[in-house]
């Protein structure tokens, strides 16, 4: 059966709909930079799409061709995630995502290193007729966070973040937002085929002690 990293990671990907304070590790991710309105029909993040689920299934596809990766298992490739943010703005001002910048990415299997990454965007590259090369090897760790399960409309995710730093000042912590931490998102339903107020999002907030 293949390895499903939802089903065995369940505290990073399966929170609950209460906050609760969770230390992540480091993970290595595809990912893809953009910026302005995820919903414009042609927009950066929807090209960005594309190529991060083009590497993504090259690389679990890969052991049907001649290019064996050390290490390799049979796995679900894991849902897609982002990093939002905007300049001068602390958080995500949701009346304005014209001005998003944004890191979208998907995570990469620990066996998964920079060359077998480096051959993916070759090989898809040529297979596909695409240019891949805005595809990266990223490396993230949110470390200590707040994060909850969003059940909704995106829109409505000010509601869940407010609770989230509610929670994280009873604990004794502030968000710390930075350039290298950032609101997070983990999306676990696909906005095309489930209804709005169904969507499942998980997000998270880095944290600092007050």
């Amino acid at each position: 059966m293949a390895f499903d990293y939802k089903k065995e990671y369940k505290e990073f990907y399966l929170p609950p709909k209460q906050p609760g304070i969770i230390e992540i590790p480091e993970m290595n991710y595809v990912a893809v930079r953009g910026k302005g309105d995820p919903n414009e029909p042609e927009g950066e993040y929807k090209k960005a799409m594309n190529l991060l689920y083009g590497i993504a299934f090259t690389i679990k596809m890969s052991y049907k061709g001649s290019h064996k990766i050390d290490g390799y298992f049979s796995y679900v490739v894991p849902p897609l995630e982002g990093l939002w943010w905007q300049e001068g703005v602390e958080g995500v001002d949701y009346s304005h995502k014209e001005n998003f910048q944004w890191i979208s990415m998907i995570r990469l299997p620990d066996f998964v290193k920079k060359e077998d990454f480096d051959w993916a965007v070759r090989e898809a590259s040529e297979k596909k007729k695409t240019d891949f090369s805005k595809a990266e090897f990223f490396t993230y760790q949110d470390g200590k966070c707040v994060q909850c399960m969003h059940i909704g409309s995106y829109d409505q995710e000010p509601e869940t973040i407010r609770r989230m730093n509610e929670f994280a000042a009873k604990e004794g912590y502030a968000v710390d937002f930075s350039e290298t931490r950032l609101h997070h998102e983990i999306y676990l339903s696909d906005p095309r085929r489930t209804k709005e107020e169904k969507l499942r999002t998980v997000i998270r907030h880095p944290l600092k002690l007050l």
